[in-house]
């Protein structure tokens, strides 16, 4: 795969940590589940050939050194992954942040956390490389871990009083126009109350999470992802409001579509639902929240945001 360099497994347990610099709360980790970890689920990349091999060396190092019952399958056959979710204790997934909104949704409902091994281009949500997963997987089966929470959405779509599809977000839900380039109309109301109608090509609901996804590329804020809040920003807006607002976890955010053509529904960038006049969409905090294992500083998120943002080139 362009960009990376396969390396074997020795190599790949250099540890590049030093977790003596950590709060005594983080080394100390009193997570059951992050240190009794028996059973483990890495998930490939159907598409990517690098990502068998890694899973193969992964499910390797796991059963040799430490006696762990792994099971291998596909990030995209929900089915047997929703299957096999109630036997795991940790969820490793290779891929990009793609891979691990996929495999959030899955996991969240059943409090398993997830580990990430990127193989894409951004890799917000990973906690590793092909480089360094050895190390990282190392620090985890050793205790030295910790357990990062992210507040998710649940959106829910009517029309009329009918129930059209329930959905879970990590990154956002986006209420947008369809295939004609030409604006919606989003009646906005925020706990019952009406807020405003956003004439624009979309209205996104954001987590905290998301907000360095979509809700980033239209100029909305970069919240911290310990933050639950709900974050909601209009796409080209049309002479009205266009400033993000933030909202606190407990608000529900009811919006009414009124277009005469076609609007559309999409969860995390991955699934798309039509939408036709008349339509509502519910979103509110998700009951559950997506579990990701840390082996990092938990300031880490800056340094990842701002290698991540930065213009290639630009020297230190």
């Amino acid at each position: 795969m362009e960009g990376f360099v396969y390396r074997p497994l020795d190599s790949a347990c250099e540890s590049g940590y030093n977790s003596a610099d950590w709060p005594e709360n983080i080394v100390n980790n009193a997570e059951s589940d992050v240190l009794n970890l028996k059973s483990v689920g890495v998930l490939y990349h159907p598409r990517l050939p690098v990502s068998f091999e890694l899973a193969e060396e992964i499910a390797r190092m796991l059963h040799e050194q430490w006696q762990v019952t792994v099971w291998q399958g596909s990030t995209w056959d929900e089915p047997a992954v929703q299957e096999r979710l109630p036997h795991l204790d940790l969820l490793v997934i290779l891929g990009g942040d793609g891979s691990l909104l996929r495999g959030a949704r899955m996991a969240a409902p059943w409090g398993i956390p997830i580990l990430g091994v990127n193989l894409g281009r951004v890799g917000f949500l990973a906690e590793c490389d092909v480089n360094n997963w050895c190390a990282t997987l190392t620090e985890v089966m050793s205790g030295r871990a910790w357990i990062e929470r992210r507040m998710m959405l649940y959106a829910e779509s009517f029309r009329g009083e009918q129930p059209l599809g329930c959905h879970y977000a990590l990154n956002e839900v986006v209420i947008s126009r369809g295939s004609l380039a030409r604006v919606v109309r989003l009646r906005t109301h925020i706990d019952g109350g009406y807020m405003t109608t956003y004439v624009a090509d979309g209205l996104i609901v954001s987590t905290a999470t998301g907000s360095t996804a979509y809700a980033l590329a239209v100029g909305g804020p970069v919240l911290p992802p310990q933050l639950e809040n709900i974050l909601i920003i209009p796409i080209a807006p049309h002479l009205s409001m266009e400033r993000a607002i933030v909202l606190d976890r407990g608000a529900m955010v009811e919006v009414g579509v009124r277009t005469d053509h076609q609007a559309m529904l999409t969860v995390d960038g991955q699934f798309e639902f039509t939408l036709e006049d008349g339509d509502r969409v519910v979103v509110r905090a998700a009951p559950h929240a997506a579990r990701f294992v840390r082996v990092q500083p938990p300031h880490y998120f800056y340094r990842t945001l701002v290698a991540r943002l930065r213009p290639r080139g630009e020297i230190e």
